[in-house]
């Protein structure tokens, strides 16, 4: 009997400490359980933390440039406007012409050379077609223009207008472009300064007023402003600019044997020219 007690003893034992060690290995691998989702759950807040302080920094580097934009854009707003009020109070276009001859080229062929301006950013140039033509009247080769910050261009020939003697050109690159003036609105004894290069001499500037307006020209229509602004040759298919950096014409022709006779296709017929060019070749409107 004390044998069999002392053996039921043994076996009760064994079974207390085996339900503890289980015990204990349960509660070690919940424990760890626990502490495995807790790192989890840490992670994924850690992650959301980068995330949502990424977002914080890319939005805060988003509204910084916009606010570096946005003060440049009024900065060249102002000192536009300070340039057209010293234009119009006074006599000197510096302010103004410094900003347009960036846009205006010097353009050269096998035959001859004049002035062109750049209408487009994509480096569409407008010019007068007797200044691509060769002695015989006909498309002169190796047409160049020279601007005024990235050097000589090879250009290349969309099309042109007979009747108001306008040829559109293309350059590579991106380029500020000139704004053409509602003609409409352009009035006798206005200030204005014709950009161009006059014998060779490339970005030279003169200034006069407007004489008149809707002179007939040699196409017989009624569409060239009269100006006393020395037009030279060299200056054909430059622009005539107005105090606020505006083309108002494209300068043409003069009377040789007059002083202060100077004619520019008004900005109206610049427009239709180009528009039914490159709406012909281009497919395109390029001057709404």
């Amino acid at each position: 009997m004390p044998l069999e007690k002392h053996h039921k003893i043994t076996i009760g034992g064994f079974s207390f400490v085996l339900i503890i060690l289980l015990s204990m290995g349960v509660f070690m691998y919940l424990f760890y359980m626990k502490i495995e989702v807790n790192y989890q759950n840490l992670d994924q807040k850690i992650s959301d933390l980068q995330t949502d302080t990424q977002t914080k920094i890319n939005e805060l580097s988003d509204s910084i440039i916009e606010t570096n934009n946005l003060v440049n854009t009024e900065v060249g707003s102002l000192n536009k406007e300070l340039s057209t009020l010293k234009a119009s109070v006074g006599e000197d276009f510096s302010g103004i012409i410094e900003t347009v001859v960036k846009s205006v080229v010097t353009i050269k062929t096998d035959s001859a050379q004049g002035t062109g301006f750049i209408i487009s950013n994509e480096g569409y140039v407008v010019t007068n077609a007797h200044v691509l033509a060769d002695s015989n009247g006909y498309l002169a080769g190796n047409i160049r223009a020279i601007t005024y910050n990235e050097g000589t261009k090879n250009a290349e020939f969309i099309g042109f207008d007979s009747d108001f003697d306008i040829a559109l050109i293309k350059i590579s690159g991106s380029y500020d472009s000139l704004e053409l003036a509602n003609s409409n609105d352009i009035k006798v004894g206005q200030k204005v300064a014709a950009i161009g290069n006059p014998l060779g001499l490339g970005f030279s500037s003169t200034q006069g007023i407007i004489s008149a307006t809707e002179r007939e020209g040699p196409n017989g229509i009624n569409a060239y402003i009269q100006t006393d602004t020395p037009i030279n040759p060299g200056n054909s298919g430059g622009p005539l600019i107005n105090t606020e950096g505006k083309v108002v014409g494209i300068n043409n022709f003069k009377i040789s044997s007059a002083e202060g006779l100077g004619f520019a296709l008004e900005s109206n017929y610049i427009k239709e020219a180009i528009n039914d060019i490159s709406q012909e070749q281009l497919n395109q409107t390029l001057i709404n």
